[in-house]
């Protein structure tokens, strides 16, 4: 095992696009760390650089205390699983396991010891003389990290390895890859889009947008402290809302009324004019629900339900807004950024599953003021964030390296 250290790493083609653009991130010894973003921000031309399938146009690579740069994938003793499992389809399951193995000329004695204890590790046992052709995706993911596993490299590396497979199979082989990480405690770089899998999986989570590295902290530091507008709305399924707002004093004003802020959090924004609040989905609630009776009395007021999206344990409500020029200019180039996922001028809600709210009711909803983020829209940079907490935003913090 082996810590990975990119300083300052570059990644520029000829025509001179930066897919990859001053990124400096240190993977210790024995972490899982993500790399996210959305379609085109760099991460996986990163790790192809980590693993040495592209050229470094400048900055260092090192693996444990070795600068790898130059060096050939071969010679860098890392094993990768690739999106699309890269087994051989004319080889069994032991063999395809093995194949590393036999390139490095082991005994043939230690090379079924090895298979077959990842096979174990796996689950695999019954499957050793199946084809690929014969398994299932979620199995030939396993295959494939039966290889890496018997590789006795330094650090795994991942490439979007669950894309291909169905919503319930991804969920199973989410918990399969962060049980094996643990158990085997080696260095894990994992590569996805899915903000999911970046929150379940990783001990740290490096967020990326167009080449540039936003922020890279803990998924809770991420969710509790984003530090600037992408982060935010790229974090957190449904995404946060944004609204136009006015800070006086400790008074948020935002289109469907006033609120009290914390002092600490009205602080730095008073004062400044229009700023664009982000509120989760999640820190409202029915004003009559037990829970927003028991935080507050205040901190309320009333709404006209547009829609209404019952899940079984929860419930999602819409509210429309209007937004001023400024703010709207802001979330669009947001939407797009993220994909669409942005919903500009509709207020998301999530209720109690029990709310028995209909479209076009009136209701009286609670935010927990202690949770509003507030963003400067000039720059997207947060004016509520804690820096102490909020992990390594370049322009904004160094905390955690």
């Amino acid at each position: 095992m082996a810590s990975i250290t990119m300083n300052h790493i570059v990644k520029q083609y000829g025509d001179g696009f930066p897919a990859v653009n001053d990124v400096s991130i240190d993977v210790a010894d024995g972490e899982f760390m993500i790399l996210v973003g959305p379609s085109g921000c760099g991460k996986s031309t990163l790790l192809r650089m980590i693993v040495g399938l592209e050229d470094i146009t400048s900055g260092d690579m090192l693996i444990g205390d070795r600068r790898v740069n130059d060096l050939a994938p071969r010679d860098r003793n890392l094993a990768m699983v690739f999106q699309n499992y890269a087994l051989y389809p004319h080889l069994t399951v032991y063999e395809n396991i093995a194949f590393p193995l036999r390139l490095a000329g082991v005994s043939e004695a230690e090379v079924d010891r090895q298979v077959r204890e990842a096979s174990d590790t796996l689950e695999l046992n019954e499957h050793l003389d199946r084809k690929p052709s014969n398994l299932s995706g979620g199995q030939r993911q396993r295959v494939a990290m039966g290889r890496a596993i018997v590789r006795n490299a330094d650090a795994f590396l991942f490439d979007e390895p669950l894309s291909n497979l169905d919503a319930k199979l991804r969920g199973q082989m989410r918990t399969e890859i962060a049980r094996l990480q643990k158990r085997l405690g080696i260095t894990t770089v994992y590569v996805t889009h899915d903000q999911t899998e970046a929150m379940t999986l990783g001990d740290r989570v490096a967020v990326l947008k167009r080449g540039v590295l936003q922020q890279l902290a803990t998924p809770r530091e991420l969710y509790d402290n984003p530090g600037n507008l992408f982060v935010a709305g790229f974090i957190g399924s449904p995404p946060m809302n944004f609204l136009p707002a006015t800070v006086e004093g400790t008074t948020l004003k935002l289109p469907f009324g006033e609120i009290e802020l914390p002092a600490e959090r009205a602080e730095r924004a008073a004062g400044r004019g229009l700023l664009i609040a982000g509120i989760r989905p999640e820190s409202f609630a029915e004003a009559s629900a037990p829970h927003a009776r028991e935080v507050s009395d205040a901190n309320t007021f009333d709404a006209t339900i547009d829609v209404v999206e019952w899940l079984g344990n929860e419930t999602y409500a819409y509210l429309p807004f209007e937004a001023p020029p400024e703010v709207l200019q802001q979330l669009q180039q947001l939407e797009q950024e993220l994909d669409g996922e942005v919903v500009r001028t509709q207020l998301v809600v999530t209720l109690d599953g029990a709310s028995e709210v209909k479209s076009g009711d009136t209701v009286k909803i609670w935010v927990d003021a202690a949770k509003v983020h507030l963003f400067d829209p000039a720059t997207s940079e947060s004016l509520t964030v804690d820096l102490a907490k909020a992990g390594k935003i370049p322009g904004l913090a160094d905390t955690v390296s």
